[in-house]
């Protein structure tokens, strides 16, 4: 399945959620649902990194600049793993960001 997102989406965790921490994997709670997620190593930097509003681009080349990882590669990735964020509730497309 194509991926619904792009590079220049904006995306943030959603308020529906609560989220900790365990040292080497962090688990979110999707309250509407009440599922559930548990994500460890990229995954959960990339969770950390939509904390904030952030565009997908800007995600990609931060993991870019921690992992040795093709853009190709990292751009699939992340694009699927946001992608499933989404569906389950936990993360948001922002407003668009302001020339």
């Amino acid at each position: 399945m194509a991926s619904t997102l792009s590079l220049d989406d904006i995306v943030v965790a959603s308020n529906d959620q609560v989220a900790a921490d365990l040292a080497e994997e962090v688990v979110i709670l999707g309250m509407k649902e009440g599922t559930y997620f548990c994500v460890s190593q990229v995954a959960a930097r990339i969770w950390a990194l939509v904390q904030t509003p952030r565009r997908l681009s800007d995600v990609v080349s931060a993991l870019r600049s921690e992992y040795d990882v093709s853009a190709e590669q990292c751009t699939r990735e992340v694009l699927a793993f946001v992608e499933e964020l989404v569906a389950r509730g936990l993360v948001v497309r922002d407003a668009p960001a302001h020339p």
